[in-house]
């Protein structure tokens, strides 16, 4: 089994990063596989609505950034945990920019297999965003993971996110529910 989690921040090592490096290691002690991938902070495409990904067979038109890579690798995996930092009450541009392209073209790929949304901010935004990131889930027919509360980590820097013993709790929760999924 294994659990892809894709960070939808352009900081490799923040709060986002955070949240995933603790859901990883809880994954890893319930003996499930998983791998963390970094939007990164370059050019990320937005989708055109173009269709050119009905003639690639799950593959995205634009082959400028790490959309097909993930695509490549959500083929063979299990679950998904998508995470974003918050902005201006709402996740980050990239991450969304990202889901519609990988959702548009592979939503094969997410079928009938669990997803969960993680939001990190400084103090608000994060259940909207939780929300938007969700809706990619429900639209695609996957069970949503959930946690004992909103699946959410404060702080503005990763050191800070660190010392948020209820978000990392919360965090923690979430792996074992995607692990029962």
């Amino acid at each position: 089994m294994k659990v892809l989690m894709v960070n939808g921040s352009s900081k490799p090592n923040g709060c986002t990063a955070t949240a995933l490096q603790e859901i990883a290691k809880v994954l890893r002690e319930e003996g499930i596989d998983s791998e963390i991938v970094c939007l990164g902070g370059g050019p990320l495409c937005d989708c055109i609505g173009c269709l050119g990904c009905t003639k690639l067979d799950g593959q995205c038109a634009f082959n400028d950034d790490c959309i097909n890579e993930i695509l490549e690798k959500a083929k063979t995996c299990d679950g998904f945990i998508f995470g974003t930092p918050v902005y201006y009450a709402h996740p980050s541009g990239r991450v969304l920019s990202a889901l519609d392209r990988m959702f548009y073209a592979g939503k094969k790929y997410f079928m009938h297999k669990p997803g969960a949304a993680i939001a990190s901010a400084r103090r608000a935004g994060t259940t909207a965003s939780i929300d938007a990131l969700n809706k990619y889930f429900t639209i695609s027919g996957m069970p949503v993971a959930s946690s004992q509360y909103w699946n959410s980590i404060h702080g503005r820097a990763a050191g800070e996110a660190e010392q948020d013993g209820e978000g990392l709790q919360t965090m923690r929760v979430l792996a074992r529910n995607m692990t029962f999924l």
